[in-house]
Order: structure tokens, then C-alpha cells, then sequence
């Protein structure tokens, strides 16, 4: 096995073995985020130094991460850029990792002795430093998100973005779920949540959900009911597509552990233990379909960079 291969291996157990990790103990990193010290502010997507939003798995990465070591900035840049900025980390200090995914072209013989082009997908990790990390960097680095002043238009925001979407949505009873067979998402009455931003979270999980429909992102769900992995994948990375919406709208729900939250996670748990890519899939396929939601609104572009990661 050649090195590059090696060092790629190395870069998907390293992730996927700290993610696990989160999991046995109970912990979503996605979710972790969302804690009593983050309500006076904004809550967002970790970005870069030019203020871009990070996308895909590199989402989960640092949130868990400025968890972990407790960060209030919400912005991460290179050694290389805060150096550029007049700007250096403090002595001691660790980076982050984060990965970036991309492919190359490789021209080969085939069997008749005729060249062939062939797309080479690699992952490459790269070390981001947290602002709270660095000192000398220009005040507007340090600053803190002011509090919000006005939930409930934040509120309304978010129902126009799921409204946009044009998912059909009926109320009653007392589930949340997503048919495939009729192609329409059930929910209880909003009443009947603890908050409205707690309704929001759920809508837009099952929102994610309806993303895998037939003419949208074609995910297959046939196999939902019948095999678990299966099951918790979706159940996986609609968690984290639900997230990263939430995040863009500036919601921060406090949502009660569902009946089947704690099977999940051990799924989640075993599903990554034994595929050291499947996160990386999952983020994939999250990163597409909150793009996928953003692309579907009217009217200004979507806030989406098209990263690959």
C-alpha cells in the first residue's frame, strides 16, 4: 500500500474513531453545540477567515470541537492565514483538523491498449486554528454575535424556508414522520411542541427526509423499514442535514430525546465502527440535500458554498 493511500486510510479512521467516541458516550456533535451558554447568541456554521461558512463533514468537525475545548468564535483560519493578518497562535495551542475532497484525472492503458481517462477522488486534511487561538488578529475576529432581539421573526423565517420548499405537510396525531408512499410529511400540531423552535427542528428533519424522493435526490428508501443499517444511516445524516438548517436559520432547539433516539445512536455507533467512510458518506449526502433545500427558495442565491467534502 502506497503512503498516500496509507495517510487517506489514516484520515478516515482518525475521524471516524473520534466520532464514535461521541456516540458511545451519548453524544451527537452536531447537536452539542446547541447549549444553555450558546441562547444569548447566534448560532452558525464554524467559517473561514473570510467569513464563508464551512459545509459538509468539516461542519461536524469543529462544532465538535469548539465544544470539546469550550470556543465561543465561530471562526477558524489557517497558521498561513492569521500569519497574513499579522497574526500568530498562541504558543501550545492544537489545531483542528479538517478535510477537503476532490478528485483528479488519471489516463490509463485499458485492455486493448487504448487510453482511458479515470476520475481519482482523494481526501486531503489540512490544521485550522479557532480565533479564540490566536492573538493579533483585527477586533473584528473577537467579536461576539449580538444576542437576538427578536425570536419570533427568527421563527417566521424559518417556516417561509421550509414553506419554499413545496413539501406537502398534514397535522395530527402525535408522530413526525415522512411517507414515501404518499409523498408527504405528518406532524402533530405545532402546539403540542415544547417551543416553536423545537417544531422547526422536527419539520425540517422530516424535510430532509422528503428530500430522498423520487425527482429531488433519489436516495433510496426502500429498505427503510426493513434494515436497520439502513435505517440509521438515513436516520444519520438527516440528523445532521437538520442540523446544519437550523444552524442557517439561527435556531437553537431544545428538543426532547425521542422513544428511539438511544437505538439509533448505537446503530450509528456500530454502522461507523465497521465502515470507517460512512460519515464521510452521510456528510455527502446531508451537504446535498440542505443544498438542495436552500436552492429551492426564490429568490436570492443559496447561502451553500459547493465544497467537497
Amino acid at each position: 500500500m502506497s503512503r498516500k493511500n496509507e495517510e487517506r486510510i489514516d484520515i478516515y479512521t482518525k475521524i471516524t474513531d473520534r466520532i464514535v467516541a461521541d456516540l458511545e458516550k451519548g453524544v451527537r456533535p452536531w447537536v452539542q453545540p446547541w447549549s444553555a451558554r450558546n441562547l444569548a447568541g447566534r448560532v452558525s456554521r464554524p467559517l473561514r477567515h473570510n467569513g464563508q461558512p464551512y459545509t459538509g463533514l468539516n461542519v461536524l468537525l469543529l462544532w465538535s470541537e469548539s465544544v470539546a475545548s469550550g470556543f465561543g468564535s465561530t471562526t477558524w483560519m489557517t497558521l498561513r492565514q492569521a500569519n497574513e493578518l499579522g497574526a500568530h497562535a498562541r504558543k501550545g495551542e492544537s489545531g483542528a483538523t479538517v478535510v477537503y475532497a476532490s478528485r483528479f484525472t488519471k489516463t490509463e492503458k485499458d485492455a486493448g491498449g487504448g487510453e482511458v481517462e479515470r476520475d481519482i477522488p482523494f481526501l486531503k486534511a489540512y490544521t485550522v486554528f479557532n480565533c479564540d487561538q490566536i492573538e493579533g488578529l483585527p477586533d473584528k475576529y473577537y467579536r461576539r454575535p449580538e444576542p437576538i432581539a427578536k425570536p419570533l421573526k427568527r421563527i417566521e423565517h424559518a417556516d417561509r424556508f421550509l414553506d419554499n420548499t413545496g413539501a406537502v405537510v398534514s397535522y395530527g396525531g402525535d408522530q413526525a414522520y415522512y411517507s414515501p408512499a404518499t409523498d408527504h410529511i405528518q406532524l402533530p400540531d405545532p402546539n403540542q411542541f415544547r417551543d416553536m423552535a423545537s417544531f422547526v427542528a422536527v419539520r425540517a428533519h422530516e424535510t430532509l427526509h422528503w428530500t430522498a424522493g423520487p425527482g429531488r435526490l433519489n436516495r433510496d428508501l426502500s429498505r427503510y423499514h426493513k434494515d436497520r443499517s439502513d435505517r440509521a444511516f438515513e436516520e444519520m445524516l438527516v440528523e445532521f442535514g437538520s442540523a446544519m438548517i437550523c444552524a442557517d436559520l439561527g435556531i437553537v432547539p431544545e428538543l426532547e430525546p425521542r422513544p428511539d433516539h438511544a437505538s439509533y445512536i448505537q446503530s450509528w455507533a456500530a454502522i461507523l465502527g465497521s465502515d470507517k467512510r460512512a460519515i464521510f458518506r452521510a456528510a455527502a449526502h446531508a451537504q446535498r440535500a440542505v443544498a438542495y433545500l436552500h436552492d429551492l427558495q426564490p429568490s436570492t442565491a443559496s447561502v451553500e458554498n459547493r465544497e467537497a467534502a
